[in-house]
């Protein structure tokens, strides 16, 4: 019989999380306590923001269901070490879609494991080898996790930094927000060294050490950091305007590629598109982008774009023999 109450509710919230309908003789059964013990337990759950919801009949049962936000959860072992590998995996690679709320999880959950799990975790990490596309570079989660930390608790940051020359320093800064790109994680931060608001690749970041002392956040420049991100890029690369036709239509073309591209708008009956934007990235990159869309298509501008592809097509061809 479980005599601590916050320990038999942890041990009924466990059991509730199991995607299944508990009778209330066998939740009292496996608690060693009385129905009655049951019900008052389920009520001190739903106080504490859990939505319970039990079910009319002769003995009644109990299920955790959708509620209006999102409480705590109690893991076991297993699934504890199973979101952590699956959140370091996504860190680890910019992948599109696993944004700042992902690092910012795998922080939470990684500052509370016990070290037995965290060797788990390790020896999975190093066990597998991921299959990625290449287009991007590979981060050490914790350098992120060390990143979204300082940056929640408003931290100061230090860490050595390589520059795109091959240039070390190291810097000292106030951390505002992690951006993903969908290929590379940013961070956006005010530089205290240089007193101006930075960007730096992550993956040109070593040796993270948050420092302890505490910073008011100030104000950004733009809008957003995404924002921000973007000026910043546009400013250090030369950037080309295009404009690409596509035998397909435009919801086809547009979950082919990456959103930053822009939104490909349907020309005449909706089975044709047009895509028209800006780019900063190697006309060959943009290149292999459109190949793999896998339709028809025609470039119309830029003129290097053109001859890229031109000469892309060819070197494939020759090399199908």
């Amino acid at each position: 019989m479980t005599t601590d109450t916050p320990a038999r509710l942890l041990t009924l919230l466990s059991l509730l999380q199991t995607p299944r309908e508990w009778p209330g003789g066998e939740l009292a059964e496996r608690l060693g306590v009385s129905r009655r013990t049951v019900r008052r337990d389920v009520d001190r759950l739903r106080e504490l923001g859990y939505p319970v919801q039990a079910s009319k009949g002769a003995d009644g049962g109990y299920r955790l269901v959708a509620g209006k936000a999102m409480p705590p959860l109690v893991l076991d072992d297993e699934e504890a070490v199973a979101i952590a590998v699956g959140l370091r995996a996504g860190a680890g690679h910019a992948v599109e879609g696993v944004e700042e709320a992902s690092v910012r999880a795998l922080a939470k959950l990684e500052q509370v494991l016990p070290s037995r799990l965290r060797h788990r975790v390790a020896t999975l990490q190093a066990a597998t080898t991921p299959l990625t596309s290449g287009d991007g570079a590979s981060i050490a989660p914790e350098t992120l996790t060390v990143m979204a930390s300082s940056v929640a608790g408003q931290e100061r940051l230090r860490f050595a930094y390589r520059a795109k020359d091959g240039t070390g320093s190291r810097r000292l800064v106030e951390p505002y927000r992690l951006v993903s790109t969908g290929r590379r994680w940013y961070l956006v931060a005010y530089d205290l060294d240089r007193a101006d608001w930075r960007t730096f690749r992550v993956d040109r970041v070593s040796e993270p050490f948050a420092t302890g002392a505490r910073f008011t956040p100030r104000e950004l420049p733009s809008g957003s950091a995404a924002e921000y991100l973007r000026q910043s890029m546009w400013r250090r690369q030369e950037t080309y305007d295009f404009s690409v036709a596509f035998d397909a239509p435009a919801e086809f073309v547009a979950a082919r590629l990456p959103g930053w591209l822009g939104a490909p708008e349907s020309v005449g009956d909706g089975r044709r598109c047009r895509l028209r934007g800006s780019a900063g990235d190697a006309v060959e990159w943009m290149a292999v982008r459109l190949a793999m869309v896998d339709c028809e298509f025609v470039v119309e501008s830029p003129e290097e774009l053109v001859l890229c592809v031109r000469e892309l097509g060819e070197r494939l061809r020759r090399a199908a023999g």
